[in-house]
């Protein structure tokens, strides 16, 4: 029996979902039947066990396609992943008490948003810091070339945004594994530079289809034809946003282990032992079945055979360090994590913050109000997911979060 479940779309090519065990509601399936029905997808679309109805296109999607791409597809968070490295630190090593290294953690990082995102936005950097002005040296010039054409994407911040976390779902956690070692653990992506552009685009798609936008079945679905004037642009702005992302996660991680490490609340230890730093919102060139294509991953990661690559629960679930399979079914992806199970409005009116407390007893992490629509019954249970993803990946570490940040 195949591990996925297929489903013929008429007008449009099959959809493989890894869905076995795990819900997929109406809206989310109505919302890849509309995307398996555009012309130029390759073969069929993949859909992950944490699948779930999103703007534009459905989250937990893997779409490939010659000739054209999607940007509300690729979404606005350009690049959002994860980054992942195991310390030489051991779960004893680790204070009963861990207030002070979130403390840290929170002191190194910008996070979340005050201020309407203005000067004295606390998510953001005043005056960057040296290692976040040295890189953003070498994302610069592309950027320019890039605002120069459209100058819409240049109104906003840049290098202020360099090497923080946001807001919403994004978080940096210390984890340990079922070894007793311990990691450091981060989720993010572009910041506001990279909504910038996926917004632009995604507006200018649909004004560069014209009257041909009503023949779509969702106009959200709005696309760019390769060889049309502003296909290059956007791939060459998509393809910098990953880079800011990857790049912003890097300075992250360093500043997060460099407070760990000054805290004075653990010994002294060595980083970077397995590393992982992978996107799980963006688009690629790639060959399948000896076919050049743009393969989009909306919330999911790409998993050859022996890539890794890192699949987070909720707040007070586990996270997984995968190794994939290079299943050919799925275009060599696998799921980005756990899937959300309910909108953040209804898990607002759903859950307490005694629920929530309840949840994340065994995490140092924020509990009041505002991270409600992040408590881990708003999400799918990890467990059921990566059950049915186990052709895509293996697992290779299995981690607990003990602190986690979120914006």
């Amino acid at each position: 029996m195949s591990e996925y479940l297929q489903i013929d779309v008429e007008g449009g090519v099959p959809i493989k979902a890894w869905v076995r065990g795990v819900p997929m509601d109406d809206a989310t399936k109505g919302q890849l039947e509309n995307t398996a029905k555009l012309p130029f997808i390759h073969k069929w679309i993949a859909a992950m066990p944490d699948v779930h109805f999103g703007i534009g296109a459905t989250v937990g999607s893997v779409i490939p396609t010659v000739g054209a791409i999607v940007p509300a597809a690729v979404g606005v968070d350009i690049g959002c992943g994860m980054m992942a490295v195991k310390t030489s630190l051991r779960a004893a090593d680790l204070p009963d008490d861990l207030r002070g290294i979130r403390s840290a953690i929170e002191r190194a990082v910008p996070h979340g948003r005050t201020d309407g995102g203005r000067r004295n936005d606390r998510g953001a950097w005043a005056n960057p810091p040296a290692a976040c002005v040295e890189a953003w040296r070498a994302l610069a010039p592309r950027y320019d070339a890039i605002v120069v054409r459209h100058r819409t994407i240049g109104r906003g911040k840049d290098v202020e945004q360099l090497g923080t976390l946001g807001t919403g779902n994004h978080f940096i956690e210390v984890c340990v594994d079922e070894e007793g070692s311990v990691w450091a653990l981060l989720h993010s992506g572009s910041r506001g530079v990279g909504n910038r552009i996926g917004t632009y685009f995604i507006e200018l798609a649909k004004k560069d289809l014209g009257d041909q936008l009503g023949n779509l079945p969702d106009v959200d679905l709005a696309y760019l034809r390769e060889g049309s004037p502003h296909f290059d642009d956007y791939v060459l702005a998509v393809e910098w946003a990953q880079e800011y992302a990857r790049c912003n996660r890097q300075l992250m991680m360093e500043a997060m282990l460099a407070a760990i490490a000054s805290s004075r609340h653990v010994p002294p230890f060595t980083s970077h032992l397995v590393a992982v730093n992978c996107h799980h919102n963006y688009v690629a060139r790639e060959v399948h079945d000896g076919i050049d294509v743009f393969v989009t991953r909306k919330g999911a990661v790409r998993a050859r055979e022996g890539d890794l690559g890192i699949i987070p629960g909720s707040m007070g679930a586990k996270s997984f360090i995968v190794r994939g399979r290079g299943n050919a079914e799925s275009f060599h992806s696998c799921s980005h994590g756990a899937g959300r199970a309910m909108s953040r409005g209804q898990a607002k009116r759903t859950f307490t913050l005694a629920d929530h407390e309840a949840a994340t007893r065994h995490v140092e992490c924020r509990k009041d109000a505002g991270v409600i629509d992040e408590t881990p019954g708003a999400y799918k249970p990890i467990e059921a997911v990566m059950e049915a993803q186990k052709d895509l990946v293996e697992i290779v570490y299995t981690l607990r979060q003990v602190v986690c940040v979120k914006g």
